[in-house]
């Protein structure tokens, strides 16, 4: 099976230009973007996070956010950390977006910015939440598994790649393009793990995608 694409610098900022310019929801859609390609999100993790997840009740973003088992693929609980400043502009930017139609407002304007904390972070064009999809799988044990996916925004974040003109651009770039990336960046294969919350370290290969520069540069520094 191909692997999603990889971005390149070049290819990141050309993805969100586009996406600015073509999208009916850009600040809906840079923010899904990013919440792949900085914190290693899957779509379905997306789809799920709620408001109370991500802000305190003052309304400021919280700079840990715990990923409840519950909403993971593989039900195990991890943080992430949405502290890039593209991705905090892009959250603010949102939640502006989401209080101006009052999609999902609570009683008290006072707390996590008026918006109801139970309510799903991500909305759709009418500001309904994502349906979700229950599908099976056989794991490497060669049991089946079932797992929740949000095939909707799978789609929609395959067609803004496309959009944009990045071949093999998919879901699961931007998990890929930060697994690999922080390799680069010299970073150890359990951080990674703990990252993108797979249960083996063996589950990483399909992310990583290793350069030669790196190569040649482990050669060099063997000894």
């Amino acid at each position: 099976m191909a692997q999603a694409a990889i971005l390149k610098p070049g290819q990141y900022r050309h993805l969100l230009r586009v996406t600015e310019a073509t999208s009916r929801a850009p600040a809906r859609d840079v923010l899904v973007l990013l919440f792949g390609i900085h914190t290693g999100m899957r779509v379905s993790e997306i789809a799920q996070i709620e408001v109370g997840d991500i802000l305190f009740p003052s309304g400021t973003i919280r700079q840990e956010v715990s990923l409840r088992a519950v909403i993971t693929k593989g039900c195990r609980q991890r943080c992430i950390y949405p502290t890039n400043r593209a991705l905090v502009a892009a959250l603010d930017r949102y939640l502006a977006y989401r209080v101006e139609r009052r999609w999902r407002m609570s009683d008290d304007l006072k707390r996590y910015r008026g918006l109801r904390p139970d309510s799903k972070l991500i909305l759709t064009f009418k500001g309904y939440k994502y349906s979700m999809n229950c599908k099976r799988r056989i794991n490497q044990a060669g049991e089946q598994v079932d797992y929740a996916a949000c095939d909707a925004i799978q789609a929609h974040v395959t067609k803004l790649y496309r959009d944009a003109g990045i071949k093999g651009g998919s879901s699961h770039s931007g998990r890929r393009t930060i697994a690999t990336r922080l390799l680069e960046q010299g970073h150890d294969l359990e951080t990674l793990q703990l990252m993108l919350g797979h249960a083996e370290l063996n589950h990483l290969a399909p992310y990583l995608d290793v350069s030669k520069n790196v190569l040649r540069k482990a050669f060099m520094e063997v000894l």
